[in-house]
């Protein structure tokens, strides 16, 4: 074979060449593409997540549920125990559960554009949503038939949570340690199902927030400084239902486990 048509056959070569590797490439860019979507900054106060990705659709977020601060519902042997003794929420006498606080498995799944329900579903026991530290946000109701929380309120811990007997530590109150130590009275607490978030029981112009000044969903709509465009939000209130009133404002995602 001549040197000329040697120079001209590897030219070619290189060519197919290349344009096969550019083809790969495109190829594996949509792919990437199509199964991620930037995650609003927003999510990122979820400190206490193991993962939060957005499918365009939903955020979901996956925790352990734990809290990071300390309890006597931890086992004695665990860093976070601490014994404890006195008041809890509302002046209550601590009274301890029998229960203690185990790694769980959530998968929170969310809207990443919440919008308001036609038909407002009541809210069940169990997880109805999470707060920033990954421990999972419960409603007004204490199992198993939506009784008044009044038994319970006595077992909470010195932050306000208490596990349940298959050791899911929760709160349905005020997360104490989020309100005065990781964050603000006004801030974010965390998201519920329907992808809307809740605050804590003060505006952001220190302003208590009760529940006769919000919905009979437990939330109003106004700016905030995560949403400055506005957004409709729950607070946590120092009186009933402390949380969540007759139902999700917007439709909600899932909580599996």
């Amino acid at each position: 074979m001549s040197q000329k048509k040697l120079r001209i056959n590897k030219l070619a070569f290189a060519v197919i060449f290349a344009a096969s590797i550019t083809s790969c490439n495109k190829e594996d860019d949509v792919i990437t593409n199509t199964n991620t979507a930037a995650v609003p900054a927003v999510y990122s106060k979820i400190y206490g997540a193991t993962s939060v990705t957005n499918d365009g659709t939903y955020i979901t977020i996956k925790t352990n549920g734990v809290p990071d601060h300390k309890s006597t519902y931890y086992p004695a042997t665990n860093a976070l125990f601490e014994a404890y003794s006195g008041t809890t929420f509302g002046g209550n006498t601590f009274v301890k559960n029998p229960n203690t606080i185990a790694t769980q498995t959530f998968t929170f799944k969310i809207p990443v554009n919440p919008t308001v329900a036609a038909n407002h579903a009541a809210t069940p026991l169990g997880a109805i949503g999470v707060a920033l530290n990954g421990v999972a946000l419960y409603n007004q109701y204490a199992g198993p038939n939506n009784q008044p929380l009044t038994s319970e309120i006595a077992s909470f811990d010195k932050y306000h949570g208490h596990p349940t007997g298959t050791s899911q530590y929760h709160y349905h109150v005020e997360p104490l340690y989020l309100t005065t130590v990781k964050s603000t009275k006004s801030g974010l607490m965390g998201f519920l199902l329907d992808g809307f978030p809740v605050y804590g029981p003060q505006e952001e112009n220190g302003t208590t927030v009760v529940s006769s000044s919000l919905d009979v969903y437990h939330g109003h709509t106004h700016p905030t400084i995560d949403f400055p465009n506005g957004i409709y939000h729950y607070h946590f209130t120092a009186d009933a239902p402390y949380l969540n009133g007759n139902g999700y404002y917007g439709t909600p995602g899932t909580v599996s486990q």
